[in-house]
């Protein structure tokens, strides 16, 4: 479910699609993947190809002032019951305060949407308080990362296909928090997975997106957790061999939330899994890493390893060092995390 203020994405969706449109639309927010899905309906679905050449005109803001978005949001539609106009790049346009007069009376045969991605307008200001009054507004908030592994559940399980634990962190390791590029990457992975095949698996990914399901994050966590040198020595020497697809800040910043986790969960006073998945905002599958790596790691040494963290993170930007390599730099990390 999208994170948002206003009226909802699935609102607003389920009302385009039973043709319950409105005069107005602003959407706004840091995550544009939603404000995308909701402008994407309204220029492909609601006019016919046959009324889209006089009915649909799509607009930058860049490009345009606001008197001739208003201009063109008077117009009547041609041969059609709509005519819909999308103003993309929103965010550029310099004056607003005459869509104070259009917001008053704004046709009913058009509908007018505004993309205003990667922030939102000072709603302090007249024009924005007539927005709230009189169009539908919908603030995309980006995601964290916590709930990216529940966003990537939620998307697949609309298509009915599952995804296993292991394979959830893959793609939240490699992929981060952009969802335009998460939802690509997974239906990229629901087209070739085979047809009798309900559930996304770490194997899938290896062969259709290029993470190994070997030497990942997850696996050099795993090795930390089992305090299995070879395997953790391994996983970095294929690190240093494939630099563009583990760079070392990546690899930083997965460590550094597994062990600031680990030391919350070192004073949770009740472990059971259930309260471990709540209190860490994490995949109730994962809380047995947890159960398992506090016995590898006290509260002391977790303290040490996150210490160890953010001197390697520091080194790594040039700070205390003069150019240690990134693959030497891991290197000696797991030395210091695992002695």
């Amino acid at each position: 479910m999208a994170k948002q203020s206003g009226t909802s994405y699935e609102q607003i969706m389920s009302d385009l699609r039973r043709k319950a449109y409105k005069p107005v639309y602003f959407l706004m927010g840091e995550e544009p993947y939603y404000i995308d899905q909701i402008s994407n309906f309204i220029e492909n679905k609601i006019l016919d190809e046959s009324e889209k050449d006089f009915n649909l005109s799509v607009f930058y803001g860049k490009e345009i002032t606001i008197d001739e978005v208003i201009n063109a949001s008077k117009r009547y539609p041609m041969m059609a019951e709509y005519q819909v106009i999308v103003v993309k790049e929103a965010q550029q346009i310099k004056n607003w305060d005459n869509l104070i007069f259009y917001l008053k009376k704004p046709l009913k045969s058009t509908i007018l949407c505004f993309c205003y991605k990667y922030g939102k307008p000072d709603r302090r200001k007249k024009v924005f308080q007539e927005l709230n009054k009189k169009a539908v507004i919908f603030e995309s908030k980006k995601l964290y990362d916590n709930q990216i592994g529940p966003w990537i559940r939620n998307y697949l399980a609309q298509k009915q296909v599952r995804i296993t634990g292991k394979a959830e962190v893959m793609l939240t390791e490699f992929l981060g928090t952009d969802l335009s590029k998460i939802a690509n990457e997974l239906d990229k992975l629901l087209l070739t997975k085979p047809a009798n095949v309900n559930q996304i698996t770490p194997e899938l990914i290896e062969r259709n997106i290029g993470i190994s399901k070997d030497f990942n994050v997850f696996e050099l966590q795993d090795a930390l957790i089992k305090r299995d040198v070879l395997k953790a020595n391994r996983i970095i020497r294929y690190f240093g061999d494939n630099k563009n697809a583990n760079p070392i800040q990546m690899v930083l910043s997965v460590l550094f939330n597994f062990f600031s986790n680990l030391m919350l969960y070192h004073y949770l006073p009740d472990k059971s899994p259930s309260t471990v998945a709540s209190e860490l905002k994490i995949n109730p599958y994962f809380t047995r890493d947890y159960a398992q790596a506090s016995k590898t790691f006290n509260a002391w040494k977790t303290m040490y390893t996150l210490s160890y963290i953010r001197e390697t993170d520091a080194r790594s930007k040039g700070i205390d060092d003069t150019g240690t390599d990134a693959a030497d730099l891991l290197k000696e990390l797991v030395y210091k995390i695992l002695h």
